[in-house]
């Protein structure tokens, strides 16, 4: 599957993205520095705790990466459009161009997107059809990163001893506390956040609808029987296989020709 980068020019969506990989910068960076590596030395807490923290800090960033450059399902100037399908097109009419139904124009990004959920300044980039998968994942192990991060943090107030250090004039030594409890503020904030968006991104995934669909009542106008969760979350993952609904290291697919078993 060829791989096709989307940057978005948007001196706001730069500035939110920045943000957010300062914060997972200062995580992946200060946290060991301050607990996992000291202690771990000590032999206070197993190696594989350390290699669970920066596997989680790994999947958190690829998939930041990915959701911000891949294409979000842009249409092209001139689709070639099925004479079979041609009734699940409309015109846009902001910028006079077929699309299928239920997708939209951003105005943001100046195009239309299939399936478009939301246009997201934190990664600069539209929630189409083709990285809607990828947010998820963001959302998903954005939250455990900050819930690991807490946790550690926690465990550094209140639970490990204190550790002697060779260098009790660096930096992180003389303001451990101010480090922690930055860390602290933004693994709350963080954690609070994305629960919120990933608690709707489920149920809107369940519901087999979009965010702007939602907002714009569009769903009372599908009028489609609802699907089986395996199957609304395979076409958003492209995959029947769970295990790969977790790795952001692949590519997608449309998902054709599966059925599911019906709702009782």
């Amino acid at each position: 599957m060829k791989l096709r980068l989307h940057f978005v020019v948007d001196p706001m969506g730069w500035f939110c993205i920045s943000t957010v990989l300062f914060i997972w910068l200062y995580n992946s960076v200060f946290i060991p520095q301050l607990v996992l590596l000291p202690h771990f030395q000590e032999g206070h807490i197993p190696g594989a705790l350390v290699v669970s923290y920066y596997l989680a800090s790994l999947l958190c960033v690829t998939a930041l990466f990915r959701a911000s450059t891949a294409d979000p399902g842009r249409l092209p100037q001139n689709p070639h459009i099925p004479h079979s399908e041609r009734d699940q097109w409309e015109l846009c009419n902001k910028c006079n161009l077929m699309r299928p139904k239920r997708s939209h124009h951003c105005s943001r990004c100046g195009h239309c997107v299939r399936r478009m959920d939301h246009h997201c300044p934190w990664i600069n980039n539209c929630v189409g059809e083709d990285n809607h998968w990828l947010f998820l994942q963001l959302c998903f192990y954005t939250q455990v990163l900050s819930l690991f991060t807490l946790g550690l943090d926690f465990c550094q107030y209140y639970y490990f001893q204190p550790l002697p250090r060779a260098d009790e004039e660096g930096f992180t030594s003389r303001h451990e506390l101010a480090l922690l409890r930055i860390s602290t503020f933004m693994g709350l904030l963080m954690f609070g956040g994305m629960s919120n968006l990933f608690y709707t991104q489920i149920t809107g995934i369940l519901a087999d609808t979009t965010t702007i669909e939602k907002m714009s009542h569009f769903l009372d106008e599908i009028n489609q029987p609802r699907k089986p969760w395996q199957q609304t979350f395979a076409e958003v993952f492209g995959t029947r296989w769970k295990i790969l609904w977790f790795l952001p290291f692949r590519g997608r697919q449309p998902l054709r020709g599966h059925s599911f078993p019906s709702r009782v």
